[in-house]
């Protein structure tokens, strides 16, 4: 008897820790364009049905444009006091997945006006981060969640065709898989910069080869993705609202195809592209158009070529769909619509990859960036 309670007890503990790691947390970014209302927002996900339980929130942080979970999920990192003229922050908090509480850790100056990207480096000792006005990027050292002053800022003189490209204009800083290399979109010079990443280095963006891959003049490189299984790549066109593929190798990235995000194609239009996933399987990549728009178009990706075909259009079901994440399990994605101050969840069908909508939708000022972890 007592070693079937033991064994009872035992696979009770097991349960619970299995319960325990299939926690999901909702990270919310939000231009809040005042210090003392919240700015992140953080829920609970529930992967089984799409809903949301709201946890807390975090004051004290302005503009906060882009969030990502450290990789461990013990800290959250923000880049801040973004569309501040002259500003830019990081900062980094301290997060408890028992309660969902954000506490402050750090924060060090972004080193470039405008910070709207970061990322954290595999080796959990450093944070990438995107400026677009300052046309910049910037690598911080980071330990124990706490953020050092930037160790290294790159800064680019560069421009392209449009009012818009009068400068460069960094509007993101993506890791490729093995985190070699640190993927740059200029949008402001038509160009997908790279540098190598060396962890190891005082300054750990060195140079590579080639330095860049140029785009097409006025297209306007704005985010970009990996294929998670493939040696593909993808970029969302801002200025042109198109998408690119590309074949990846060791820093290299040679064009596939270039294929239309909007429904209609006029001349001399900002068609307002965005932002760009693929879904954990690989097999269908989504990129949202944002303007007069307002969709996620989703194609289905060819796994041997990369190729793209578009499978449908999807109404974001609010306006300026600046940022979307696709949960872990891959059934649900999930929309940030900026200029109508909503969050829409769709639930993902993963044999067609089409959308449709929950049901589930929160209301909160201009929501900027969406990060799920699993915990």
């Amino acid at each position: 008897m007592i070693k079937r309670i033991q064994l009872l007890c035992l696979l009770i503990l097991g349960i619970s820790q299995l319960l325990a790691a299939q926690q999901y947390y909702l990270f919310i970014g939000s231009y809040n364009r005042d210090k003392s209302k919240p700015g992140i927002y953080i829920y609970r996900f529930n992967p089984q049905d799409g809903g949301l339980q709201p946890v807390s929130t975090v004051s004290d942080v302005l503009n906060p444009a882009y969030l990502v979970p450290s990789a461990d999920g013990n800290y959250l990192y923000a880049c801040t006091e973004a569309q501040t003229p002259g500003a830019g922050g990081v900062n980094s908090y301290a997060f408890n997945r028992e309660t969902g509480q954000a506490t402050w850790l750090s924060t060090q100056p972004a080193g470039g006006e405008n910070p709207v990207y970061i990322t954290e480096h595999n080796s959990h000792r450093w944070l990438a981060v995107a400026h677009y006005t300052g046309g910049s990027a910037a690598v911080f050292p980071v330990e124990n969640g706490r953020i050092g002053k930037a160790a290294q800022v790159v800064a680019f003189k560069d421009s392209s065709l449009t009012d818009r490209q009068r400068s460069s204009h960094v509007h993101s800083a993506v890791l490729d898989p093995a985190h070699r290399f640190l993927f740059l979109p200029d949008l402001g010079a038509d160009k997908i910069r790279c540098f190598a990443f060396d962890a190891d280095a005082a300054q750990p963006l060195q140079a590579a080869t080639p330095p860049f891959t140029a785009t097409i003049p006025g297209s306007g490189p704005r985010h970009f993705t990996f294929h998670p299984q493939q040696p593909f790549a993808y970029s969302i066109e801002e200025l042109s609202g198109m998408v690119s593929a590309y074949h990846y190798a060791n820093g290299r990235l040679d064009s596939l195809q270039r294929i239309t995000a909007h429904r209609t194609r006029k001349k001399d239009i900002d068609y307002s592209g965005a932002d760009i996933h693929v879904s954990p399987d690989g097999r269908f990549l989504y990129a949202s158009v944002r303007a007069k728009e307002n969709i996620i178009t989703i194609y289905a990706i060819n796994q041997a070529t990369g190729l793209l075909s578009r499978v449908a259009y999807q109404s974001t079901g609010g306006d300026h769909p600046r940022n979307f994440v696709i949960d872990p399990t891959g059934k649900y994605l999930l929309v940030a619509n900026q200029i109508s101050n909503n969050v829409v969840v769709f639930e993902r069908n993963i044999q067609t990859g089409l959308l449709k909508r929950t049901g589930t939708e929160l209301t909160m000022p201009a929501p900027s960036c969406l990060q799920i972890k699993a915990y």
